[in-house]
């Protein structure tokens, strides 16, 4: 029996305008009665993960946890200070925001506070990043990480293209350049490169999770649509896409819905899954 979905939130759990559907707020309820914790998993920083929860019921989510940073870090829902906390390498963010600054690439880059500084960003970025309140957009002159970080901790860094193959190719271009034991490379929501601490990923905050209460993995459901939810899909006892799960995703789902991620999946997740074991 399953007691824990760990859930990818952007293209998964939250519709295009970033907001919970109406059908997984219920969802969300009925998980509840039965006894099934629900667990938010992003590759976003804590903070930015509440704030989608702003306006659920908080009841509904009491005792639950948020796993942050693509498994980096792991808090108990509402409170701050995280239980696990891993960073990224500096040096190696150092060298990739100095590429980016040459090459004028969209770039998204997170510290370990939780700040988000976002630069060279089109148009359509801007757009898209209004439903993520919080990101501190740079001047196109900031060159150094010394002119607005200093020496606070850094999470990972992002670039960002609106040609999902360009990303790809920044990703094999820059991976030789990186020591693949401080840094790994993975994609997400069809417009990101991410290049994220080396032995950190969803899978393994889902399994630090699931050790710190007492539940084995076999007992959890991972739900997700990209590349960045593989590790969580392969390590949970069931991998669970939605219908708009990326090709690349696809074939590591044990179950793939026919919802789409605007339309609310986590209800057909529930019904066609969690409720025929409590029947």
């Amino acid at each position: 029996m399953y007691k824990l979905i760990a859930s990818d939130m952007d293209e998964t759990f939250l519709d295009g305008t970033h907001s919970i559907p109406a059908a997984n707020v219920e969802a969300l309820r009925r998980l509840r009665e039965l006894g099934v914790l629900f667990v938010p998993s992003s590759g976003r920083p804590y903070q930015s993960i509440m704030d989608n929860f702003a306006n659920v019921d908080q009841s509904l989510m009491e005792g639950s946890y948020i796993i942050s940073y693509n498994g980096g870090f792991i808090n108990r829902y509402g409170d701050s200070e995280p239980l696990l906390a891993t960073t990224g390498d500096r040096a190696s963010i150092e060298r990739l925001y100095a590429w980016g600054v040459e090459h004028r690439q969209a770039l998204h880059l997170y510290t370990a506070s939780g700040e988000t500084y976002v630069q060279f960003l089109p148009p359509e970025e801007q757009e898209y990043l209004k439903g993520f309140p919080g990101c501190i957009e740079l001047d196109d002159s900031v060159s150094s990480l010394d002119d607005f970080i200093g020496d606070e901790e850094l999470m990972k860094i992002i670039f960002m293209d609106i040609d999902f193959d360009r990303c790809r190719r920044i990703g094999e271009e820059l991976a030789p350049t990186l020591d693949p034991g401080n840094v790994a490379i993975t994609y997400s929501s069809n417009r990101y490169v991410e290049f994220v601490p080396a032995g950190v990923n969803k899978g393994t905050g889902l399994a630090h999770l699931a050790k710190l209460l007492g539940i084995d993995t076999s007992e959890t459901i991972g739900f997700g649509d990209a590349a960045n939810d593989l590790d969580m899909l392969k390590r949970a006892g069931l991998g669970v896409g939605v219908a708009n799960v990326s090709d690349d995703a696809r074939p590591f789902c044990d179950v793939v819905l026919d919802t789409r991620a605007e339309d609310g999946a986590l209800a057909e997740l529930v019904t066609r899954i969690i409720e025929p074991e409590h029947r």
